[in-house]
């Protein structure tokens, strides 16, 4: 009967081993047995494995919905609704990436940071441009720009990469739901994959792939959905980010520049965390300083309100003897050129 006990006990530990590798939970038989034999030391393997190491940001209403900060290893998203919104969400991105290239350099690892995009992602908002990537804080000696034709080769260096621990972190950036296909034509996609090893769409069991890649090779992987719908992930969090009016620049003597552009500010939405925000988020990213400052509730409600008067009236006056409004043109005709 010991010997049974030992051998169960043994083949519990392994299984909960084999559990922390996979990132998942046991079985529920498993489970209730491991519980049972030892119910602190599950609870205290299970809240060490599901608690990875973290950058905190300094913001504390910020970091509370990422439970502690930005997580090293594993994958976190962030989209933006239109296209339109895309240079802000790349600029969310890029101070992201800042972040962690400026930590492994501060550990003593000068590790660069690597940016895969679909080419119909860059045809639609751009590429980033590597003089305004270096006063925004990254070291673009240290910066990789990757253009992939299809999700497939997006997605398949997205995986190369995570499996070689040199990056600081790894952008992924995609335009729109590639998952989003006819169920007759996503089968047929899928059968000849998996035939290839390559997949074709980021779905939810690709999205578990590279989670899963990103934790056991400890770098973090930003996925980038370029006007993108909200869909689910096995990300640690996801965020839409919306542009948001920056302030006037401010002096060193405590004032601001009038008619100036101070330091980008983005407007968050938390649509997936441990811990749901209660309200949006207004950050500040100051490149100089290389971190995000938060605004107060004085500054918030100033951005949201309209700069229009509430009775607006015509800043000029009529011409005298003359109506307000313009004469119509008519009709015009086009005659034909003489030489």
């Amino acid at each position: 009967m010991a010997g049974n006990a030992v051998q169960r006990q043994t083949v519990l530990s392994l299984r909960e081993t084999i559990a922390r590798i996979e990132d998942r939970g046991l079985q529920g038989c498993a489970r209730a047995v491991a519980k049972a034999a030892d119910p602190a030391g599950f609870r205290r393997g299970k809240e060490e494995a599901s608690r990875p190491e973290v950058l905190p940001l300094g913001v504390p209403k910020l970091d509370e919905v990422l439970n502690g900060g930005l997580p090293f290893g594993g994958m976190m998203e962030i989209r933006n609704a239109e296209t339109r919104d895309a240079g802000a969400a790349v600029g969310f991105v890029a101070a992201l990436a800042a972040l962690y290239q400026r930590q492994k350099k501060e550990s003593g690892c000068l590790a660069p940071v690597l940016w895969i995009s679909q080419t119909l992602a860059a045809r639609e908002a751009g590429q980033p441009y590597a003089p305004g990537l270096k006063a925004y804080g990254l070291d673009v000696q240290r910066f990789l720009f990757v253009s992939a034709r299809t999700v497939k080769d997006a997605l398949w260096i997205a995986e190369t990469a995570l499996s070689v621990p040199v990056f600081a972190a790894v952008v992924l950036e995609i335009r729109g739901n590639p998952a989003s296909l006819a169920l007759s034509e996503s089968r047929r996609l899928h059968v000849r994959l998996e035939i290839r090893g390559n997949p074709a769409s980021l779905a939810l069991s690709e999205s578990r792939r590279l989670h899963v890649r990103a934790r056991a090779g400890g770098v973090p992987l930003l996925v980038f959905r370029q006007a993108g719908e909200e869909e689910a992930s096995s990300a640690f969090f996801r965020f839409q980010v919306k542009p948001a009016p920056a302030g006037e620049r401010p002096l060193p003597d405590g004032s601001v520049l009038c008619g100036s552009i101070g330091h980008p500010v983005f407007h968050l939405l938390v649509e997936k965390s441990r811990l749901q925000a209660s309200d949006d988020i207004f950050l500040e990213w100051n490149a100089h300083d290389r971190r995000f400052y938060a605004l107060d509730e004085r500054w918030n409600a100033a951005l949201q309100t309209n700069d229009e008067p509430t009775d607006p009236v015509d800043p000029l006056s009529a011409s005298a003897g003359r109506s307000h409004r313009a004469h119509s043109l008519g009709r015009l005709l086009a005659f034909p050129r003489a030489s």
